[in-house]
């Protein structure tokens, strides 16, 4: 079976610092790494390594900048379905930089600009469950679409209010927020959002399902990299769906996401967090 992920794809420069610089001063770094990043691209590469079959649909182009994706997300058991191959621009970069004492970090990112993305003609079978990030919105609610008319889970990773949203909601069976979404208007369950999650950092993740509700603790850890750890998170959410129920899968997701943050670096956690991948 395979996870369907749809959404943005960066090329992430990340550098590790000791303090992260302010206005005007210059810091040396003392790592420098390079990685395919954004939303569904890091939450495809956690169900990878969660061990099931992930397939990454984005608009990368034949750019150079895209190769360093490409071979980022091969290296990792991704496979790609690039909506726009013909595209010369670059694709979106963000340039990254991480404290070391507590894993802090600053991101200076051009994500998808006004790219719409685009539907492609066909999808992979065997798809049990979707994800969608919504930076792409054509390409969001055509893939949730699809999905809905096939009876295939959808999670909607709502890190903030797109206009595409208004669409994209009453598609959605689990609406998964950060703390500082805010839809205007009715709230997500009054737009018909069967679930509700919000994250809040390290603090308590909260839930609403039906009639029931609560709140799942978060693993207290130190935390060495922050960055992407939400991605994370919503890979593992995703790939729990229909493994777990509310609210064991908010509890393994929260597991997979403290995992991530023990290590340094944007893949550093791969191999430990694929050990907690249900067999």
């Amino acid at each position: 079976m395979t996870v369907l992920l749809a959404g943005l794809c960066t090329v992430d420069l990340v550098q590790r610092v000791a303090e992260l610089p302010s206005p005007g001063e210059k810091v040396q770094s003392s790592s420098v790494e390079v990685a395919a990043g954004g939303p569904a691209t890091n939450a495809a590469v956690t169900v990878a390594a969660l061990g099931e079959a992930a397939v990454l649909v984005t608009a990368l182009g034949r750019h150079p900048l895209a190769g360093l994706a490409r071979a980022d997300l091969a290296a990792h058991g991704v496979r790609v379905v690039d909506t726009a191959p013909e595209q010369d621009e670059p694709p979106a970069v963000s340039a990254v930089a991480v404290r070391d004492r507590d894993g802090e970090r600053t991101v200076v990112s051009r994500n998808a600009g006004t790219n719409p993305g685009a539907m492609p003609s066909e999808l992979p079978d065997g798809v049990r469950a979707v994800l969608v990030d919504g930076h792409l919105p054509r390409l969001a609610v055509g893939v949730a679409r699809w999905a809905r008319s096939r009876g295939i889970p959808v999670v909607l990773d709502a890190g903030s209010w797109k206009p595409v949203m208004d669409e994209l909601l009453p598609l959605v069976d689990i609406a998964a927020c950060s703390a500082h979404f805010r839809a205007p208007g009715p709230d997500l369950r009054e737009r018909g959002v069967p679930t509700v999650i919000v994250t809040n950092g390290p603090r308590p993740v909260r839930w609403e399902s039906g009639g029931e509700a609560g709140e799942i603790e978060v693993p207290a850890v130190r935390a060495v990299d922050t960055l992407g750890a939400g991605d994370v998170w919503h890979g593992a959410l995703v790939y729990g769906v229909e493994r777990f129920r509310l609210p064991e899968l908010i509890r393994f997701a929260n597991e997979v996401a403290a995992e991530k943050v023990r290590h340094a670096g944007p893949r550093a956690w791969v191999s430990e967090v694929g050990k907690l991948g249900v067999r």
